[in-house]
C-alpha cells in the first residue's frame, strides 16, 4: 500500500500517519520526493482495511499495491530509482560501465587491466576476493589480501569497486574494502544475507538467479529493500536454457520487463551470459539498445592465465574497441557515462 500524503502535510500529520501504521504491526518506509512525501506501506494490508487512512490530515490518497514487491514496483516510484556508487551514478540515464578480471589474482595484474579499462571507459573496477566455483579444488579468491589489492587499486585509478560477497559473516570485511556489495547469481535467494545487506546502506548488484524468473529476483531484490537499503541495482546475467553453445541464454527481454515493473535500475552482464568473447559485443550492444543502465564485462590482459573465467575475458584492446561503439550508441538512446 502506498499513502500519499499532500504536498502542505506538516511534520507533525506525518509523524502521525507513520504512528499509526506502526502501531497496527506494519513498517513504514518513507520516500520524500521534491514535491510530494510518500509512505510505503510493508506487511498484512489486510489489517489497513478497516483502518480510515485517508480521513487523517495530510493524506490525500490511498493506492493498494497487489504486486507482492511492494518497494521495487512502478506504483511505489514512478521515476527511474538512481543508485550511487561512489561519485559513479546508475540509473535515471547514468550508465555503469563494470570492467575487471573475475578473480583478483595480484596486484600488479590488477594495476594493469584498471589502467586499461580506466582509459577504454570504465567507471568501476571489478574483481572477486572470494569465489563460489562449482569444484571445491578450483582457486577460490584471495580472501581480505584481494579486498585489500582490489581497494588500493581502486584508490589509485579512482574508481569505486565492486566485489561478491557470499556469507553474512563478510559483510563487516567486504564492507571495509568496497563501494558495492554483488550477491552472485547462486546467491539471489539466500534470504538471510540479502536481509543483512539490507541493513546496510552499501549499494548492492544483485545477479539473477540461474533458473529465477523476473519476479523472483525482484522479491529478491525486496528483501533488500525492505530493510531500509534503497540501493539496489539488478544485473541479467542468463538463465539455464537446454541450449548449450552458450554458457547460458540471455534474457534481453528482461531489461524492458523489469523497467516496466520497478524503479531500479538493470544492467546485463553479457560476459556470463555467453561465456564466449566473440558474442560479448553484440549482446552489450543489444543490452544498451534495450535500455539497459549499464554492462558487465570481464577483462584479462592474458586470459590464458587467468585464475578462473579466462575463456569469457575480453583483452583490453577489444574492449577499448567495445566501450568506443557502447559510448556512441548510449548517446543515441539518451544515456551517458
Amino acid at each position: 500500500m502506498i499513502i500519499v500524503l499532500r504536498p502542505d502535510s506538516t511534520s507533525e500529520q506525518i509523524d502521525h500517519v507513520v504512528q499509526r501504521i506502526t502501531e497496527l504491526g506494519l513498517k513504514p518506509h518513507m520516500s520524500r520526493g521534491e514535491l510530494r512525501t510518500i509512505i510505503g506501506v510493508i506487511g498484512d494490508e489486510n489489517k489497513l482495511q478497516a483502518e480510515p487512512l485517508q480521513a487523517i490530515p495530510g493524506v490525500e490518497q490511498v493506492l493498494p499495491i497487489l504486486k507482492p514487491f511492494k518497494l521495487a514496483s512502478r506504483e511505489f516510484s514512478r521515476g527511474d530509482s538512481v543508485v550511487a556508487v561512489g561519485k559513479v551514478k546508475i540509473g535515471g540515464g547514468h550508465m555503469a560501465q563494470i570492467a575487471g578480471p573475475c578473480a583478483i589474482e595480484n596486484a600488479p595484474v590488477l594495476d594493469e587491466i584498471a589502467g586499461h579499462i580506466k582509459k577504454a571507459g570504465a567507471n568501476i573496477l571489478r574483481g572477486g576476493a572470494f569465489k563460489p566455483r562449482t569444484s571445491p579444488y578450483s582457486f577460490q579468491g584471495l580472501g581480505e589480501e584481494g579486498l585489500k589489492i582490489l581497494r588500493d587499486m581502486g584508490n589509485k585509478h579512482d574508481m569505486p569497486v565492486v566485489t561478491e560477497i557470499m556469507d553474512i559473516r563478510q559483510i563487516a570485511l567486504v564492507d571495509r574494502y568496497a563501494d558495492m556489495f554483488q550477491i552472485g547469481a547462486r546467491n539471489m535467494q539466500n534470504f538471510d544475507l540479502l536481509k543483512e545487506i539490507g541493513q546496510t546502506r552499501r549499494a548492492v548488484l544483485l545477479k539473477r538467479g540461474m533458473s529465477a524468473t523476473v519476479k523472483d529476483m525482484l522479491m529478491s531484490a525486496e528483501y533488500v529493500l525492505a530493510e531500509g537499503n534503497p540501493n539496489v541495482v539488478l544485473c541479467e546475467r542468463g538463465v539455464r536454457s537446454f541450449e548449450d553453445s552458450t554458457r547460458n541464454m540471455l534474457d534481453m527481454s528482461a531489461v524492458p520487463n523489469v523497467k516496466s515493473m520497478s524503479h531500479l535500475p538493470i544492467i546485463v552482464d553479457p560476459s556470463h551470459a555467453t561465456g564466449r568473447p566473440d558474442l560479448i559485443p553484440s549482446m552489450a550492444f543489444a543490452a544498451v539498445a534495450a535500455g539497459a543502465d549499464g554492462v558487465h564485462i570481464e577483462v584479462h590482459s592474458c586470459p590464458e592465465k587467468a585464475l578462473s573465467d579466462g575463456p569469457q575475458a575480453l583483452l583490453p584492446k577489444q574492449y577499448a574497441e567495445l566501450m568506443e561503439r557502447v559510448r556512441r550508441l548510449a548517446e543515441v538512446v539518451g544515456k551517458t557515462f
